[in-house]
């Protein structure tokens, strides 16, 4: 496996991201959501190579395969984490793409790194703007949602995960998007992030306002959101960013939920080349 440095813990300890690297040509970095890791991306990293493009995908810290320190799960230390993969592959001319949770690294990256590297930005069911309900965030989702999912967590994570996973692709008593190995196979990457992570990033994205960092992005700009997200409402994130991002191309996936990349998967990949590749 392949291991990039980001940085060393409060021990002095080596903090390593596994990632991939695959294809030729324009390059792309794909962020994966929380809890998951870069697996999630397994269509597209099957898919984009075969269209002229370089792809890489690591897993954030805590998760998967990447070391797991007690601390460092706020966005400025996630964004120098993305910085880190960037500089050590000496990637040019990037097309970031996040998904989820991945979103908010790309947004802050983008502020805290001055888009360095970066020539397009893309959005997939991300947390951006701002999930948090406050005084100036209105339409945001309320605390005690998250204060649900923290204390679900901390009761049983195992199950916790187990039943986010079916909102997550949307599986109900009537609708069955994904199959029962699909849920299976998320849970098993979701269960391999440390229970600190998996805690300390959830509090990073309900909490954290993007609004200042995506005003700092002046480069081309892609939002995907599903329009059935019940994990990342589109009333509270998609619908929103072309206040803060004023020439994104914004696409609704109707009847999506948030894992689209699963759900989806042909049409996310295929909007991703167009993309990336400007074709």
């Amino acid at each position: 496996m392949s291991y990039i440095k980001a940085s060393q813990d409060a021990n002095g300890e080596d903090i390593k991201l596994h990632y991939t690297d695959q294809g030729q040509g324009k390059t792309v970095v794909l962020i994966h959501g929380w809890p998951q890791n870069h697996e999630a991306w397994t269509y597209q990293l099957g898919e984009l190579p075969k269209h002229g493009l370089r792809v890489v995908a690591y897993t954030r810290r805590g998760f998967g395969n990447s070391s797991k320190p007690f601390e460092g799960y706020n966005y400025d230390t996630l964004a120098d984490d993305l910085k880190a993969v960037l500089d050590t592959l000496d990637l040019q001319d990037v097309t970031l793409v996040g998904f989820s949770m991945g979103g908010g690294e790309v947004a802050r990256y983008m502020s805290r790194h001055g888009g360095a590297r970066v020539s397009k930005v893309a959005f997939i069911s991300a947390v951006t703007p701002y999930l948090l309900k406050t005084d100036d965030n209105p339409d945001g989702v309320p605390q005690s949602v998250f204060d649900d999912i923290l204390a679900n967590i901390n009761k049983d994570r195992f199950d916790f995960l187990q039943s986010f996973g079916k909102d997550f692709y949307g599986v109900g008593a009537l609708s069955k998007p994904v199959s029962q190995a699909v849920l299976d196979w998320s849970f098993g990457m979701a269960s391999l992030g440390s229970h600190q992570a998996t805690v300390e990033c959830a509090k990073a994205f309900a909490t954290t306002d993007f609004r200042a960092d995506l005003a700092t992005i002046t480069v081309p700009a892609l939002v995907i959101h599903g329009e059935d997200d019940k994990t990342v409402p589109i009333k509270n994130s998609g619908a929103r960013m072309s206040e803060h991002l004023k020439q994104a191309t914004y696409v609704v996936y109707d009847g999506a939920p948030h894992g689209l990349f699963i759900t989806d998967k042909d049409k996310l990949s295929a909007d991703l080349v167009k993309f990336a590749t400007g074709s």
